[in-house]
């Protein structure tokens, strides 16, 4: 199994041998394996020199890191191995055109939607109030299904702002979820989010938009060059395409469920710099509970054998990767359990 490591704590990396040793602020050494590690997240203040770099490149291992508040500042990623000039001409091409394009975004956009249904119907066979919100996403996703990309019945823009509804309408039934008053909705507020909930949403989309991108590094696929989200002076755009589908039942899932349990409450937030910002301890035990969700297996039905979701992941990109070569159309993962 692929390793991820995450780093909360103050200290210093560097390169010993052929292991990874980090020590602490108070001086607290650790050696680190790095058998079948492919990222390290640092979410401390870390520093690290030329060396650990350099190591880091030749065992083909990721560094993502994010800032003191969780938000995702940038990848250090070894020289590409799997780039491939073939596959940059094909992105380019269903990028340039326009009914290609409005072809798969359309499709990111169907999966996503119908993952964020599979959530609410999942709660709503639980009791909960959600059924106003599901017939309203019913029928915008009837209306995404039935556009006729070759007739140009739409555009990038329209599809984005059916996209920005059908989320809007989803984010309203939270409250039914969760029904906690610390954790109303009220509206969707980013960078800085002005309540905790946000928080929570701004911290697991990163979150999966980051586990997306690392994926991406491992096919032949530029992260650069997306559909749904436009392609300019962007760093990446392919990878919050991608996540789109996959944000309801990791990002969000994982929202309900530590809040159900109590493993994060009001006193986990912090009011700083006109928004509102999860602790420390509360984003490791998000990372922790993150982490153990995409190593959890599921039944693919057309493998007909269990894989994680980061494989789910994976798999999602050889099926876009397929699409662009003319071998396959692609269809978005839609969750079935």
């Amino acid at each position: 199994m692929e390793r991820v490591i995450h780093v909360f704590s103050t200290g210093k990396f560097e390169r010993r041998s052929n292991t990874l040793y980090f020590e602490t602020e108070a001086g607290e050494p650790r050696y680190l394996p790095v058998e079948n590690v492919r990222e390290i997240w640092i979410h401390g203040e870390v520093t690290f020199n030329k060396r650990f770099i350099e190591f880091l490149a030749d065992r083909e291992i990721l560094l993502n890191i994010f800032n003191r508040y969780g938000y995702f500042v940038g990848t250090f990623y070894p020289r590409e191995h799997y780039n491939s000039g073939y596959m940059i001409v094909k992105q380019a091409e269903h990028y340039l055109d326009t009914k290609k394009r409005l072809q798969i975004a359309r499709a990111f956009v169907s999966g996503a939607a119908t993952n964020m249904l599979r959530v609410l119907k999942y709660y709503a066979g639980r009791g909960k109030d959600v059924t106003k919100s599901i017939a309203s996403i019913e029928a915008l996703v009837d209306h995404v299904k039935s556009i006729d990309v070759e007739k140009g019945q739409t555009s990038i823009s329209e599809l984005m702002g059916l996209e920005g509804n059908i989320r809007e309408q989803y984010y309203r039934a939270f409250d039914a979820i969760i029904q906690q008053p610390a954790f109303s909705y009220l509206r969707r507020t980013r960078r800085p989010p002005s309540n905790a909930l946000n928080a929570l949403i701004s911290f697991l989309n990163s979150i999966v938009y980051t586990t997306v991108l690392s994926e991406i590094y491992k096919t032949h696929l530029d992260p650069r060059i997306g559909y749904l989200h436009t392609t300019n002076f962007r760093r990446f755009t392919l990878n919050l395409d991608v996540a789109e589908i996959f944000k309801p039942i990791l990002a969000d899932r994982t929202i309900f469920r530590v809040l159900g349990r109590k493993m994060i409450t009001a006193k986990d937030f912090e009011v700083n710099h006109g928004g509102v910002w999860l602790s420390e301890s509360a984003r490791k035990q998000l990372v922790a509970d993150f982490d153990a969700k995409l190593n959890t297996t599921v039944m693919h039905r057309p493998l007909k054998r269990a894989v994680s979701y980061r494989r789910l992941i994976r798999l999602e990109l050889y099926k876009l990767e397929k699409h662009l070569m003319g071998e396959q159309e692609y269809t978005p993962f839609e969750a079935m359990w």
